[in-house]
């Protein structure tokens, strides 16, 4: 039944008033808001901005961590009909600026000092910005700039503007309807500025709805929110579904201590964006490598029963008697373990969407027992356009069409979407609107896919970033990239080589895996420059390489997508250097054009080249780094290779 999640907020505190609706890791203890206390929050939260003149149809912008504050300030501005804009909270205030002009934002909600500099530096230039509510007062006693308020300071103002107004706090509720704009959520902006992505609560709601009801989820279930509120898929898990199952969510005391506090709360149901997986993944490679001999081998030999059988045992599948005994002895010395230590002993579904996860790191955590599973969606969808279920999890697709939602393929391969999670509208641009909903009110995802007998969406790549080699084969560069991220080796990879006669790559190391590896290798190094130029640490990337064009040759039709050439890139790729989104995604043509000088050299074949960047650094400051990269041939396979040895 469609609701705003101000009722859903209601309904929760009148049924189980006393149940746990969100803790707060703070100075090392767990804080506790009943589902009470969180609705009498969310009152005085809201009486508190209305006596400071927000009202309906206005927009409030949120810049912070994952704080209480945040998740039941969202609630308070919607039940005044107005309508909370998260921010990434690690944006500076120039790309603040953008989102705060097109927005109008009259007030804002800061999570600290920091946050609250750069609202003050973009009010130097949009004095429109009248209030500033923040949530930490340290570093802020001396602050006297007009506007500013703490949440403190603002639920005793609301506390008392709700008693100066009885039944104001009901007329607010009863005002509210399921197709209000209940949150505005802008783009990451890969290939041009970010656009206001409006959803209502309808959207949200009949989107959490769906996922609630396909995992059983329910009052009992724990989710840690550690991602970015301004991110689709954080508003979907933490807050909207928090709402409609009534879970308990859980803010980590920093972004330092996640993976500690992970392990105290244990939650049964978790989500994460690939690379979080992939860094999971890392850190058990790393300790792997300085393990004794004997549990590397122990390792080796459990890891091997739990790629064959492990998918198979998670699904109920029959499995033999003998691997299924191995599997049990694997589950008790290394895979019960290893899922203790990654915080994950006590899930019952997970979940991993925003970009696409490579087949083999998908089944690492399936085959150690995670009920790992695969979401499909945009911002524009909620997150949410297709759920794979329980038993039915394939690895190369998304699952099928998610509860409440139509999907097709156009001719050109794009996966079109009708249904509850479609936006309203992109905020005051009905152009940008009507470019991406056809007169059937298909949604086109801008993706590339296609749907299998069974039903199951196969997304290969972004539509536009799909192409032909000058061979004529399909060249789908995040697929590839992909199976390069699985290496812990390998923090990020850009491909390139539509109408080209080869594909070539760039590639950054993991700072902290290779790093670890050149130690035991007693190789010296000072700094992500020299190390990412080693002669070895290049012969080590090249052996990752090999391996997955190995993998690329036995694949129908992918042996001409084999990386033919590639180069270390002598830095990280990074969103202040604009050459990652927020979210972290490739901005594919601003690289390449940033760096057509390496682009060239790898298809002119050359050697080497000198290259100098300029860099920002976190506190604004601009520099240069420098290097000659080396450039060097990857080993390729004939086509079928490992389908040649498997039968042999």
């Amino acid at each position: 039944m469609s609701t705003t999640f101000p009722h859903w907020l209601c309904k929760h505190a009148s049924e189980r008033p006393d149940a746990p609706a969100l803790r707060e890791k703070e100075f090392g203890i767990w804080q506790t808001w009943t589902w009470r206390e969180a609705e009498q929050t969310v009152r005085h939260l809201a009486c508190g901005l209305a006596a400071l003149g927000l009202t309906r149809g206005q927009n409030l912008t949120f810049i912070s961590d994952n704080r209480p504050h945040v998740y039941l300030g969202f609630l308070a501005v919607q039940a005044l009909g107005a309508v909370p804009i998260p921010l990434y909270q690690d944006a500076v205030a120039a790309e603040m600026r953008f989102v705060i002009e097109d927005a109008g934002i009259q007030m804002a909600f800061a999570e600290n000092q920091e946050q609250v500099d750069k609202l003050l530096e973009v009010r130097e230039t949009l004095p429109s910005i009248g209030h500033i509510v923040y949530d930490d007062p340290r570093g802020l006693r001396h602050y006297d700039q007009p506007g500013l308020i703490s949440t403190e300071a603002l639920m005793q103002l609301g506390q008392e503007w709700d008693a100066q107004h009885p039944g104001a706090w009901q007329a607010m509720l009863d005002a509210l309807s399921p197709d209000d704009v209940s949150v505005i959520l802008y783009t990451s902006g890969t290939t041009g500025k970010p656009k206001g992505v409006c959803q209502t609560h309808r959207s949200f709601g009949e989107s959490a709805l769906g996922g609630v009801q396909t995992d059983r989820l329910g009052p009992t279930d724990n989710v840690i929110c550690y991602l970015p509120p301004a991110w689709v898929g954080d508003h979907l898990f933490s807050f909207a579904q928090w709402m409609v199952a009534g879970f308990t969510i859980n803010c980590p005391e920093s972004a330092s201590t996640v993976s500690i506090d992970l392990r105290e709360i244990g939650p049964s149901y978790y989500f994460a964006p690939p690379r979080i997986f992939e860094g999971m993944l890392t850190s058990v490679s790393i300790r792997m490598e300085d393990a004794a001999p004997f549990k590397q081998w122990l390792y080796a030999q459990s890891m091997a029963v739990a790629r064959r059988v492990g998918s198979d045992v998670l699904d109920g599948k029959p499995v033999g008697a003998l691997d299924r005994l191995k599997y049990t002895l694997g589950d008790l010395f290394i895979y019960g373990p290893l899922r203790n230590a990654l915080g994950l002993s006590r899930i019952r579904v997970a979940y991993t969407a925003g970009a696409a996860i490579g087949p083999e790191l998908f089944r690492f955590f399936r085959s150690i027992g995670i009920n790992l599973k695969q979401l499909y969606g945009q911002t524009e969808t909620c997150a949410y356009v297709c759920i794979q279920r329980d038993g039915a999890v394939e690895l190369a697709s998304v699952g099928p069409a998610a509860p409440g939602i139509e999907l097709k393929i156009a001719d050109n391969g794009e996966v079109l979407v009708k249904g509850v999670s479609v936006l309203q509208s992109y905020y005051k641009r009905p152009d940008a609107t009507a470019e991406v909903i056809d007169a059937q009110g298909y949604f086109h995802t801008g993706d590339a896919g296609v749907i299998d007998a069974s039903g199951q969406l196969r997304v290969i790549d972004r539509a536009k970033d799909v192409g032909k080699t000058s061979r004529g084969a399909m060249f789908a560069p995040n697929y590839i990239e992909n199976k390069l991220k699985f290496f812990p080796h390998i923090k990020e990879a850009v491909c390139f080589g539509h109408e080209r006669d080869q594909v070539c790559a760039f590639i950054n190391i993991d700072y902290e895996a290779v790093g670890n590896w050149a130690e035991r290798q007693g190789l010296p190094y000072g700094g992500y420059v020299d190390l990412a130029g080693k002669p070895k640490v290049l012969d080590l990337i090249a052996d990752c390489i090999a391996q997955v064009n190995a993998d690329l040759a036995a694949e129908p039709g992918m042996a001409d997508t084999q990386i033919a050439r590639f180069l270390v890139l002598h830095k990280e790729l990074d969103p202040d250097d604009d050459e990652l989104t927020r979210t972290r995604k490739v901005r594919r043509n601003f690289i390449a054009d940033k760096y057509a000088v390496l682009v060239d050299a790898l298809y002119g074949g050359r050697t080497e080249q000198f290259i100098e960047t300029q860099v920002k650094f976190e506190d604004g400051r601009t520099g240069s780094v420098s290097a000659t990269l080396a450039i060097l041939d990857a080993q390729i396979h004939p086509a079928g290779v490992q389908a040649l040895k498997a039968a042999a």
